[in-house]
C-alpha cells in the first residue's frame, strides 16, 4: 500500500509539464490546478481519513488505494483547467484518505510484529516515488502520451492494491457484552472527558514538529537546484544532484531507522536525527560550495529520514482504537508544512537572499531535537527502546504493558 501510494504520486508529479502544455496553462492557473490537490488531501486526511477509527483502517484502505489508481488517470484527459481542478481534488481526496488509512493500519502491524517497523513502510513509500517518477520519465523520453502513461500506472496500482489487500492484517475488535460495554463506558465516561483536552494537546505538538520537519522536504524539492545552480554556480546536472543526495539518503535512512529506534528509543533517535538535519544544512550553507550544497542537502535527508514515520508512531500509539483521528490531526498539519515551507522560503529570499532563507527550514529541524520528549508515551518518563519490546523479555508483544 505503501509502495503503490508512492508510485501514483511519482508518475502524476513526472507528468505534470505535460498536461500544463496540453492545456496552455500559465505558472498562475497551474498552481490553482495543485492547489486544488492539495486541499484535497488535506480534506481527505482530516474528514475521511477519521473513518478508518468506526470501519476500521483496512475498510477505507482497500477502497481508497483501489481509487488512487482509479483517479490518477482522469488528469491525463481532462480539456480544461474546471476539470483539471475537479479531478486533481478528486485524487488528492482519495490520496489523503489512504495516507491516514495506512498509517493507521501500520500502527496496527507494528503492533503485532512486535518491533518497530513504521520507519521501513515509509521507506517502501520513497521507492514507491522514485518508481513512479522514473516510469513516468522513462515513457516521456520514449514520447509516450501522458494517458497512456497514467493508464499504465493506474492499472499497476489497481494490481498491487488487489494484491495488497489479501494480505492486509484486520484490526482486532475486543468482544464484550452489552452489559459490560455500559458499564465501561460509564465508568470512564469522566476520565476521558478529562484526558480528552491533555491528550489533544499532545497530538497539536506532534503535529507542530511534524510541520517542522516536513517544511525541509518541501523546501529541498523546490529549492535545492535553484541554490545550487543560482546561487553556488553549478551545472544543471550539479544542481539536480543536490536533490538526488536528499531523497537518497531519506530513503536510506528509513530502512535502517527501524533498527535505530529500538536501540536508542524514538525520543533519542528523533533528536540525533534533527542535530544531524540542521548542523549539515547550516554548515553547507556558511561553506557555500557546490560540494557542500550536495553534502548538506544529504545530511538534510538523513536527518529528516527517521523524524516523520517516528512522530507518526508515537500519535498512532497515544491511543490504538483512535489511531486515524490522532493521525488525521498529525499528517495534515505535518503535510501544511510541506505546502507552505517553499512559499515562506521564497518569501523570505526576497528579503534576504536565498542563502539566508534556506536556513529556517535549518533552525525549525532544530526545533524538533528541543520538542522530541512530546514523543514519549505519557506517563512514561524514561528513555526506553522506542516502540518496541522490552529489553528483558525479546519476546513480548509489542505494546504490551508489563
Amino acid at each position: 500500500m505503501f509502495l503503490l501510494f508512492g508510485a501514483s504520486l511519482g508518475a502524476w508529479t513526472s507528468r505534470i509539464p505535460d498536461v500544463k502544455n496540453r492545456l496552455d496553462l500559465t505558472d498562475g492557473l497551474l498552481s490553482v490546478a495543485l492547489l486544488a490537490f492539495s486541499v484535497g488531501a488535506i480534506a481527505g486526511m482530516l474528514v475521511l481519513g477519521r473513518f478508518s477509527d468506526q470501519l476500521g483502517s483496512k475498510s477505507v484502505m482497500v477502497p481508497a488505494a483501489l481509487l488512487e489508481g482509479l483517479l490518477l488517470i482522469p488528469p491525463a484527459y481532462v480539456g480544461s483547467l474546471t476539470t483539471l481542478v475537479v479531478a486533481l481534488f478528486l485524487f488528492g481526496l482519495t490520496h489523503g484518505t489512504l495516507n491516514i488509512a495506512m498509517n493507521a493500519n501500520a500502527i496496527h502491524v507494528q503492533s503485532a510484529w512486535g518491533r518497530p517497523i513504521m520507519s521501513s513502510f515509509h521507506a517502501v513509500y520513497s521507492v514507491g516515488g522514485f518508481l513512479g517518477a522514473a516510469m513516468g520519465g522513462l515513457l516521456a523520453r520514449h514520447h509516450v502520451g501522458t494517458g497512456a502513461t497514467f493508464v499504465a500506472v493506474g492499472v499497476s496500482v489497481l494490481l498491487l492494491a488487489c494484491w495488497g489487500a489479501l494480505w492486509t492484517l484486520p484490526e482486532a475488535s475486543p468482544a464484550a457484552t452489552p452489559s459490560v460495554k455500559t458499564s465501561i463506558a460509564s465508568a470512564e465516561e469522566t476520565t476521558a472527558s478529562a484526558k480528552t483536552s491533555t491528550a489533544r494537546l499532545h497530538l497539536i505538538l506532534l503535529g507542530v514538529l511534524a510541520m517542522c520537519a516536513l517544511v525541509g522536504e518541501g523546501t529541498a524539492a523546490d529549492w535545492s537546484a535553484v541554490y545550487m545552480h543560482d546561487d553556488l554556480g553549478s551545472s544543471a546536472d550539479t544542481a539536480a544532484g543536490a536533490f538526488a543526495a536528499f531523497s537518497i539518503l531519506m530513503t536510506v535512512g528509513r530502512l535502517v531507522g527501524d533498527r535505530l529506534a529500538a536501540r536508542l528509543g524514538q525520543v533519542r533517535l528523533v533528536r540525533v536525527s534533527s542535530v544531524i538535519a540542521s548542523v549539515g544544512m547550516l554548515g553547507a550553507l556558511l561553506v557555500g560550495h557546490p560540494a557542500a550544497g550536495i553534502i548538506g542537502f544529504a545530511c538534510l535527508g538523513a536527518g529528516m529520514s527517521c523524524i516523520a514515520p517516528q512522530v507518526y508512531s508515537a500519535a498512532g500509539q497515544r491511543d490504538p482504537a483512535r489511531a486515524g483521528t490522532a493521525l488525521a490531526l498529525v499528517v495534515s498539519l505535518g503535510y501544511t508544512g510541506f505546502l507552505i515551507g517553499p512559499i515562506v522560503v521564497g518569501a523570505v529570499s526576497t528579503v534576504t537572499g536565498l542563502p539566508t532563507a534556506l536556513g529556517v527550514p535549518a533552525l525549525l529541524v532544530l526545533c524538533v531535537a528541543l520538542g522530541a520528549s512530546a514523543l514519549r508515551s505519557p506517563g512514561n518518563s524514561a528513555e526506553t527502546p522506542a516502540t518496541g519490546p522490552s529489553t528483558d523479555r525479546p519476546d513480548r508483544v509489542y505494546g504490551e504493558k508489563g
